[in-house]
């Protein structure tokens, strides 16, 4: 299902009508908050935190239910419970329209609507709602939307027929003990300002009346996109203690919080400071803290406390004064692995795991992120690149539905720019790489799980894009993107000295001009809708696609291509891949790619060379030097990561670059151990794994594998043991796939249920 409820007409809104979720017209305020009105504190800022509390009396109650939203973050109590704990909600989204940007229209806003059954919580007699609010995104300084607000509706069904409560002007408000705040950074609690104000009995008959606010411009959705929740608690490590000082470790990197016994005296302050790492000497290492913080003014009672409306991104925490942690909670979006994987290569298991840690660390609030802590935004380039992996190993085709849409509310709809981000906060990106993912995005969602409506649902912000990059180009390669900001190409890219190559400028990041770069994602994306346009019916511009990439490839061949040496950009930071998956160069290019490579051992690639450099490798059969790749033990690989203790990936292959150490980009890779190593491939112009072919690679390297992927049919599982001399392998099918076992030349229908096969070690 798509992420909105589509209400098609009046008459369907007027009757309440229940629609599949087609990704289509979502639906106005009055469908989820009939009545209902925005209301805020009036003399809050875009940093204040507010509770809003109401009253409603009910009798002989069957059920009742509760739409409700505090933007930008809230949790609701009902008679003083909780009905929300450990997440943070609503989803993100282009709420509305912000300061920014300025000079573009953005083609949708939504906000995501919160559906609770409160039945349980709900009494015969009097009632109290209470929801506090603010925080989040809403008040990004880089995304201002305006004063924190809220809204709720409440349907009780009785013996006697249904009633309803709505939040208005007769609500009582004032602001919450969490008084400073920056969701990336810190929240601060002063429980000298907290008392009872969230339990029913409390007395707010001296609070302020609410004041009502502008309702969102925006439409208002249902989404069946995971929220974040508490995963697990864990216990930790006590590391080193200085006086009131106190050192811990969650044993690797998490996002959540710990949770403290607070035992300090009235006035007293306990500050906790995060950290991804230690330093030499053993204590908190502040260049990788990011400034994350968690400060606590007492009231002088013991009190277990937490955050309420950010989650941190790290391994080690100091607490500095008289609290107790007594575990931390892993929180991340609730999406489950869908995947297995297990090998005798050290290497490629801690790859596997690794980047799964990775990835559910940057799975908050509807979006991929970056990083979950320095940023935490939706980069459509690290996205897009990482989403076959995920989509692979996770159950996550709701999470990426609901961030596509982000992606194409954010385009612009005057000149058809995507942002490079999504829900969009400013920041830097390319042409390529980044807007593509409008392109990418439902094309991996298509193929993973077989439904041509996404294609369908986004076809014309794909050409629209493709007509941006049109508009932004010179001599057939694409040069420039929006008028003041990056024009990035690949990403990320090491600090190496080539002196066999007389490359002298090492400072530079990548050494692969933008355009090159970008020019190859057009494309990419140009040979993806030669596809997309067949599989929906969109024939006729077949033709219009395929000169496009022609003549764009041929401006890279004129441009890039040298034909003395059969090399692009000298064959360094995997130029010759780029070139070699869009069939270009000659004869030599890819020999001298594979030479090269052989040669030096390791990747000197940035964020899509090393994806595309992988890939082209398997792709070719030359899959031991693609897993060497993978395995290199020194700096430019994962083993060294892993040798050095990283529990999640780093941002620069040198660690010592690396602002964050929890950014999941350089794991794209790891669909290519299900692709080749275990071989569970699509055959070509089919989706939802309806016809695959098990060719499994470089089974000669390894004396064990084994894994699984579950498809919309079931799993998928292959293994394979070695032993006497031969090599044993099973397989198992699930019902409604088309299945063919190819080795060693040798093709073999499979059936459904297990397969086993056993042969002679060449």
């Amino acid at each position: 299902m798509y992420c909105e409820k589509a209400f098609n007409t009046a008459k369907e809104l007027e009757n309440g009508y229940s629609a599949e979720k087609t990704g289509g017209n979502s639906v106005k305020q009055e469908y989820f908050f009939k009545d209902a009105k925005w209301v805020c504190d009036n003399e809050c800022t875009a940093k204040s935190f507010s509770v809003l509390r109401g009253h409603f009396y009910v009798s002989d109650i069957k059920s009742a239910s509760l739409n409700v939203l505090g933007l930008g973050f809230f949790k609701c109590y009902i008679n003083g419970q909780c009905i929300n704990p450990d997440t943070f909600l609503p989803l993100s989204s282009e709420y509305e329209g912000s300061k920014y940007p300025k000079d573009e229209v953005f083609s949708g806003h939504r906000v995501y609507v919160p559906h609770f059954d409160i039945t349980p919580f709900v009494l015969n007699g009097d009632n109290t709602i209470a929801i506090y609010y603010g925080g989040g995104w809403y008040c990004h300084p880089d995304r201002v939307f305006g004063m924190p607000k809220a809204i709720y509706s409440i349907s009780v069904n009785t013996e006697n027929g249904e009633c309803g409560f709505v939040s208005d002007q007769s609500c009582k408000i004032r602001k919450g003990h969490i008084n400073d705040y920056y969701l990336t950074e810190y929240e601060c609690h002063n429980y000298m300002d907290l008392d009872d104000c969230l339990s029913p009995e409390y007395d707010d008959t001296n609070w302020e009346y609410a004041t009502l606010c502008e309702a969102l411009d925006t439409e208002y959705c249902e989404t069946d996109c995971p929220a974040d929740a508490l995963i697990k608690t864990i216990p930790i490590k006590e590391l080193k203690r200085d006086g009131n000082r106190v050192l811990y470790d969650c044993g690797r990197n998490i996002t959540g919080y710990p949770v403290l016994e607070l035992n300090a005296a009235s006035g007293e302050t306990v500050q906790v400071e995060f950290s991804e790492e230690i330093s030499a000497t053993g204590n908190l290492d502040a260049s990788h803290s990011h400034n994350q913080k968690y400060t606590v003014i007492s009231d002088g009672k013991v009190r277990l406390i937490q955050p309420e409306f950010t989650w941190y991104g790290f391994r080690y925490f100091e607490v500095e004064g008289n609290a107790t942690p007594l575990g931390v909670k892993i929180i991340h979006a609730d999406i489950s692995v869908s995947s297995t994987f297990h090998c005798d290569n050290e290497t490629l298991n801690w790859i596997y795991n690794t980047f799964i840690n990775t990835m559910l660390c940057n799975m908050h609030i509807g979006h991929p992120s970056d990083c979950p802590h320095l940023e935490r935004r939706g980069y459509t380039g690290d996205g897009q690149l990482t989403c076959n992996a995920v989509l692979s190993i996770f159950d996550a085709k709701a999470f990426y539905e609901k961030w596509l849409q982000d992606i194409a509310d954010s385009q612009d709809s005057l000149s058809g720019h995507i942002q490079y981000t999504a829900p969009y906060i400013h920041s830097g990106g390319g042409p390529g790489g980044w807007g593509c993912a409008i392109v990418e995005v439902p094309y991996q969602l298509y193929r993973h799980f077989g439904d041509a409506q996404i294609l369908k649902k986004y076809y014309r912000n794909m050409r629209r894009y493709i007509d941006y990059l049109e508009a932004h180009s010179e001599f057939g390669l694409v040069t420039s993107d929006k008028e003041g900001d990056w024009c990035l190409g690949d990403w990320c890219g090491p600090n190496i000295l080539y002196p066999e190559k007389d490359i002298t400028y090492h400072n530079q990041q990548v050494i692969l001009p933008a355009p090159m770069v970008n020019t190859y994602f057009m494309v990419k994306s140009l040979n993806r809708l030669c596809e997309i346009a067949q599989i929906i019916g969109k024939e006729e511009d077949v033709t219009e696609y395929r000169e496009k990439a022609e003549q764009r490839k041929k401006a890279i061949n004129s441009a890039y291509f040298n034909t003395f040496d059969g090399n692009f950009i000298m064959n360094v930071q995997g130029a010759n891949a780029y070139a070699v998956d869009l069939n270009l160069g000659d004869d030599t290019t890819y020999s001298n790619m594979v030479d090269y490579y052989k040669k030096l051992g390791y990747y000197d690639t940035g964020i899509f060379a090393t994806d595309i450099l992988t890939r082209v490798l398997f792709e070719n059969g030359d899959s031991e030097l693609a897993v060497n790749l993978l395995t290199h033990d020194g700096e430019q690989g994962f083993e060294h990561w892993r040798q050095n203790g990283a529990t999640t990936f780093h941002e620069y292959w040198d660690s010592n670059r690396s602002r964050s150490h929890n950014h999941p980009m350089f794991g794209a890779p790891v669909a290519y151990i299900f692709e080749y190593l275990l071989g569970i491939r699509q055959n070509p112009f089919t989706a939802g794994y309806s016809s695959v072919l098990i060719e499994p690679q470089a089974v000669s390297m390894f004396n064990q594998m084994s894994g699984s992927i579950k498809t919309p049919n079931g799993e998928i599982s292959v293994s394979y043991v070695k032993e006497n001399g031969a090599v044993s392998f099973k397989i198992v099918i699930p019902k409604n796939i088309t299945a063919i076992f190819k080795y060693n030349g040798q093709e073999f229908p499979l059936a459904e249920g297990e397969n086993s096969f056993n042969f002679n070690c060449q």
